[in-house]
């Protein structure tokens, strides 16, 4: 019933019916509408820009600690440029006499002699060839050298919050696969642990989106969980080949290669684990489109074995690898 319908219902308070769960994750009507645009990048990012939060929400420390190195070392260096200028601006305004060279710097331009001097005040470099004269300018390098000593242990601090920030570096195959379990096909993509530090207790959990036509025959975004052969592992040293069969009970059951390409689906897969290093909760997040799912194939085999047939780990160069298989009737 649409809204002017339920505006037309003579002494009637229109309600609306409650919502299908399933047709939303969280992501809303309006993304949830988009056949083309992805909901989750391969990267684990949202596929979703926030504009106009304005300077204090990327200022802010969740932000400077999670966002991307390059981005935080261009923030550094444009904040570290436009301090300096600014206090080169203040040493311009005090006088022509402010700062005198005790040496022939080559530097004759007052705002570049005042920028480096400027520079040499707040890594309390002080290489002499430039003074500070008179009481304006011996204020401006006191208050620019507390402001540079505050500004150099923000740095350092979220330099070594980004570094100690647990993060779980959960590499996944670049493909899925849909392979054979017995008489049913089965969705599969492979994961390991990218990093050195140990994840126990590693939960994996799957959702396929597709768009299905309601009742008024309008095509709309739905959610359904998959269950999983095995939803978690406790140790994680090697990698895990996760794995949802398509039998009778599965939402994809009966669908074909191009019915699933139809549908716009998409796999969505969130893993949480306990990082044992630092003994916090860590998690990864990816997605498969249905065109990066490979039908009737497998995963190549990735173990490496010693002369005597023992197992002894496994060869990252064959984790994306596939091979195909043969097609069942």
């Amino acid at each position: 019933m649409t809204d002017q319908e339920l505006k037309e219902l003579p002494g009637k308070i229109p309600v609306r019916p409650p919502e299908d769960p399933s047709s939303d994750l969280g992501f809303g009507r309006v993304l949830s509408q988009q056949r083309e645009l992805r909901l989750l990048n391969r990267d684990g990012s949202f596929n979703v820009q926030a504009r106009g939060r304005g300077l204090h929400a990327f200022l802010a420390y969740s932000n400077l600690v999670s966002t991307t190195w390059n981005r935080f070392f261009l923030f550094v260096a444009i904040a570290y440029l436009a301090l300096n200028g600014f206090f080169a601006l203040l040493y311009v305004a005090v006088g022509s006499d402010g700062l005198v060279n005790t040496l022939n710097t080559g530097l004759n331009t007052p705002f570049l002699k005042a920028f480096f001097f400027s520079i040499h005040t707040s890594a309390t470099i002080g290489y002499g060839s430039t003074v500070p004269v008179g009481l304006g300018t011996d204020i401006l390098v006191a208050l620019e050298s507390v402001v540079s000593l505050l500004g150099l242990a923000v740095v350092t601090g979220l330099v070594f919050a980004r570094f100690s920030r647990p993060v779980a570096d959960i590499l996944f195959s670049k493909n899925a696969v849909m392979s054979w379990m017995g008489n049913f096909h089965a969705f599969q993509f492979r994961i390991v642990n990218s990093r050195n530090n140990q994840i126990i207790d590693l939960h994996a959990r799957v959702l396929v989106s597709r768009f299905e036509n309601n009742a008024s025959g309008v095509a709309v975004r739905r959610y359904y969980p998959l269950q999983l052969e095995r939803e978690s592992v406790v140790f994680f040293p090697l990698s895990w080949t996760i794995v949802h069969t398509i039998d009778q009970n599965s939402p994809l059951f009966g669908i074909t290669e191009d019915e699933l390409c139809a549908s716009g689906a998409e796999f969505l897969i969130l893993l949480t684990g306990m990082d044992e290093t630092f003994s916090q909760v860590v998690n990864a997040r990816s997605s498969y489109r249905a065109n990066e799912v490979i039908w009737d194939a497998k995963f190549a085999d990735i173990f490496v074995y010693d002369p005597e047939g023992r197992m002894a780990g496994i060869d990252m160069k064959r984790f994306h690898d596939t091979a195909p298989i043969e097609k069942k009737s």
